[in-house]
């Protein structure tokens, strides 16, 4: 009997360590499978966030048909209607000048006067070689009258009197060459007179009293008159514009320092070719100037009036791809997947381009799209912007 109760006391301990160590085991393994189904959701959702992330998010914008009129905003220069660069004639010094930069001159008054001594000089002889050369003339005459008239008696010979009779040409020609020269010495003498060529404002004086002056364009200007009652505005228009523009055009000007203030100008002609170095075509329009608030020289913008075609789609110029194929842009098709459209562009307006072929009304296009997008592409769109197409 001792021996049977001893084994079952025995065993009842045993049997609980047992249970004990599998339970343990259990709730370890559980512990261990939950860790691991936590891990594998988290690695689930790291994985979509990081699938998530990785798909570019982009912005659409709506292409707008184009506006009854639009505005092309160009640089441009402003020159005066009439500028004329006075420029000496003679050598000499200047002895005075009569009016300064900022003057008001009349056409034909006085600007300055240039003293002449070699000038003089080559007066008073080329009326010497007139006086010399008419007493020669004169001589030679009365001797060739004289030989003709003794011809008639036979006292000398034919060959002696059409001798006489030339040499009296000959010295009439000499006359004529002499008071050719004097009339020359004198029209420059009359250019030591430097007069105002029209009505203007001497814009530039380059001279003072003493100076050694040149004669010739390859010295600087004395002075300079310029004609600012109007002024010419110049401005270099794309070749793809230059079809829309047409006599009468109208034109917006700004200038800097004057902010607010615009004045207007009308086309009045244009260059009708297109230099081949920017691609352009010269206009030129004129601005009433008759406060003489614009300043010829100075730096303009020009905002030219264009009429816009029904046809075209205006787009933000964000939007435009630049690749080695042609310009395209990017649009939002099925599925969230971008599709490439090649387009032809009929205006660039600055902020806004004028799309003539390749995009549709409906388009949803993507706008700053990123460098490496392509065909087939997953993106994530983002709330609608309004691009402000057609505005300027």
């Amino acid at each position: 009997m001792s021996s049977d109760f001893s084994s079952t006391d025995l065993g009842a301990p045993r049997r609980t360590v047992r249970r004990g160590g599998l339970i343990i085991a259990l709730v370890a393994i559980g512990v261990v499978a939950y860790g691991l189904t936590i891990r594998a959701k988290e690695s689930d959702a790291l994985k979509q966030w990081t699938d998530e992330q990785s798909i570019p998010s982009v912005t659409l914008v709506e292409p707008v048909a184009g506006s009854k009129m639009s505005t092309l905003e160009l640089p441009a220069r402003l020159e005066a209607f009439a500028r004329a660069p006075i420029y000496a004639r003679v050598s000499g010094y200047l002895k005075q000048w009569h009016v300064d930069i900022g003057s008001p001159v009349k056409a034909g008054q006085l600007l300055g006067e240039i003293e002449t001594p070699d000038l003089d000089q080559q007066l008073l002889q080329a009326k010497a070689d007139v006086a010399a050369a008419k007493v020669n003339a004169e001589l030679a005459g009365t001797t060739a009258k004289r030989w003709q008239s003794m011809l008639n008696t036979d006292s000398v010979s034919k060959q002696e009197v059409d001798e006489r009779l030339g040499d009296y040409a000959a010295k009439q020609a000499l006359l004529q060459a002499a008071q050719a020269n004097l009339d020359r010495v004198q029209a420059n003498k009359g250019f030591t007179r430097l007069v105002a060529p029209f009505d203007g404002i001497v814009t530039a004086r380059h001279t003072d009293i003493g100076a050694l002056i040149n004669a010739g364009e390859a010295a600087q200007p004395l002075f300079v008159v310029s004609d600012m009652r109007k002024l010419r505005l110049y401005v270099n228009v794309p070749q793809s514009y230059a079809p829309a523009l047409g006599q009468g055009t109208l034109a917006k000007v700004t200038i800097p320092g004057r902010p607010g203030v615009e004045y207007s100008a009308s086309l009045v002609a244009s260059s009708r070719a297109v230099d081949a170095a920017s691609g352009t075509t010269l206009f030129q329009f004129v601005v009433p100037n008759k406060e003489g608030e614009l300043l010829p020289g100075g730096f303009a913008r020009a905002g030219i009036e264009l009429p816009a075609s029904q046809a075209t789609l205006s787009i933000p110029a964000s939007a435009i791809i630049f690749r080695q194929d042609g310009l395209r842009v990017a649009t939002l098709g099925e599925h969230d997947k971008v599709v490439l459209k090649t387009v032809t562009v009929a205006r660039d307006l600055g902020k806004t381009l004028e799309i003539s072929a390749g995009l549709d009304a409906g388009d949803k296009l993507i706008d700053s799209p990123p460098d490496d997008i392509a065909d087939g592409m997953q993106v994530r769109a983002n709330t609608k912007a309004n691009p402000g197409a057609g505005q300027s």
